[in-house]
């Protein structure tokens, strides 16, 4: 199974460009890290990348009579979500983006059968799916025009946050326009006639091993773990691979996707085990006051923690409930004496805060807290303003979701905004 990987990402300019931002980066202009809109600004950020991730041979534009209906030769028809298809290549797509009541194409990190597989589909019920093998190459596909979304997960219930999301999310200039909430069932899966018994090795993604560690313990299974970089990657190895004293742990779909046997149902040690997910765009989304929304930003003090206290006070004399505080490295920089005066060697680590909370950006409450909060910081950005998800979920609901009822009934819409 082939996805996108940096090797093949290509720098995609057509004729259309990025349109200006309602509400783009609020931060200092002498710092490294602002977000351009020209052509000539996205280009030379992007240039700035990783070499593995992007290249900057541009692609020769297709034939006119090649759109995305007909790539690699197959109907749209053809690739249904929950078919074994070749995933999107990009050397499939057209430079210029796909508008105009198209599906929207959506990017997520792993294979059919991921759990990031099944929440684009609840974000997004009809899409084109562009998967990719790296979180950065989900940014790169959206931010070069090869997908329209990208849905990435940024914490679990039980293993916490994605740190190298939260990384991502500062370093390219996205924005988060909704969000999913995704219970994760886990299942041990095997080859058909495999038994418990035999087996030698469990593979999946590290979160996955984590979350079905006392199980494991409890089924008495004498096996190594070793970690992969996706829960379906598990299962697709095993398959390829034939690997017949070896596990995995994953979604029930990726054992009829890659015609594995169930094992084990509900391998996770907490019942009440999600995964919250954000949907990332190009362009935010106008926010609104007729529903609730969220807003995440991310901000920087030069020093002491009296900032950090001014900063939250400022949220709290105006009621503006927080869901959500992580801090991450600051790497333009990553340390600082503790004293600016001092030659001793004593060092504190320098951090970015990420910030969620219960309120729009249409809310005048907010709009001056933020006004308060740039004026106490260093750095300061708003990184989207977004419909919540408030669908209900049950633990026990996403035990039925098999390939055949995926076919047949979608995740359904998250009763948001459609952004």
């Amino acid at each position: 199974m082939k996805v996108i990987a940096p090797s093949h990402l290509k720098l995609m300019f057509g004729s259309s460009q990025p349109t200006s931002r309602s509400y783009p980066c609020v931060q200092n202009a002498q710092r490294s890290d602002s977000c351009g809109t020209s052509r000539s600004e996205w280009r030379s950020t992007f240039a700035t990348l990783t070499s593995k991730v992007v290249t900057q041979k541009t692609l020769p534009m297709p034939p006119v009579s090649v759109g995305i209906d007909h790539v690699n030769g197959h109907n749209r028809a053809a690739r249904v979500l929950g078919m074994n298809q070749k995933p999107l290549s990009v050397n499939d797509l057209p430079p210029a983006p796909m508008h105009g009541g198209a599906n929207l194409r959506v990017a997520y990190q792993g294979v059919p059968g991921a759990y990031s597989e099944a929440a684009a589909c609840k974000a997004y019920p009809n899409y084109e799916s562009v998967p990719c093998d790296q979180f950065e190459v989900a940014f790169q596909a959206v931010e070069l025009w090869i997908a329209d979304r990208a849905v990435l997960p940024i914490e679990n219930s039980l293993g916490g946050s994605i740190h190298r999301n939260y990384d991502l999310l500062l370093r390219h200039c996205l924005h988060i326009v909704g969000e999913v909430q995704l219970p994760v069932h886990h299942c041990l899966l095997a080859l058909p006639g495999v038994r418990k018994e035999f087996l030698t090795c469990v593979m999946s993604h590290p979160q996955g091993l984590a979350q079905c560690e006392r199980t494991l313990t409890k089924l008495g299974l004498n096996v190594t773990r070793k970690a992969v970089e996706n829960t379906a990657v598990a299962a697709e190895h095993i398959a390829a691979n034939n690997l017949r004293d070896t596990a995995a742990i994953a979604s029930a779909r990726a054992a009829e996707i890659y015609g594995l046997e169930v094992l084990e149902d509900g391998l996770q040690d907490d019942a009440s085990n999600v995964t919250r997910f954000v949907m990332l765009a190009r362009e935010p989304i106008v926010p609104r006051t007729d529903r609730p929304f969220k807003t995440s930003i991310v901000f920087a003090h030069e020093k002491g923690t009296s900032v950090l206290y001014k900063v939250l006070s400022a949220f709290a004399a105006r009621d503006i409930s927080l869901t959500k505080i992580e801090s991450r490295p600051n790497h333009n920089r990553p340390i600082r004496l503790v004293d600016d005066a001092n030659v001793g060697t004593a060092k504190h680590f320098e951090y970015m805060f990420y910030i969620d909370f219960e309120a729009s950006m249409a809310e005048t409450r907010v709009q001056n807290a933020l006004s308060e909060v740039r004026e106490l910081t260093s750095l300061l950005r708003v990184l989207g303003s977004y419909p919540m998800d408030m669908t209900p979920w049950s633990p026990s609901s996403s035990t039925s979701h098999t390939a055949s009822s995926k076919m047949n009934h979608s995740y359904g819409n998250v009763n948001m905004a459609k952004p």
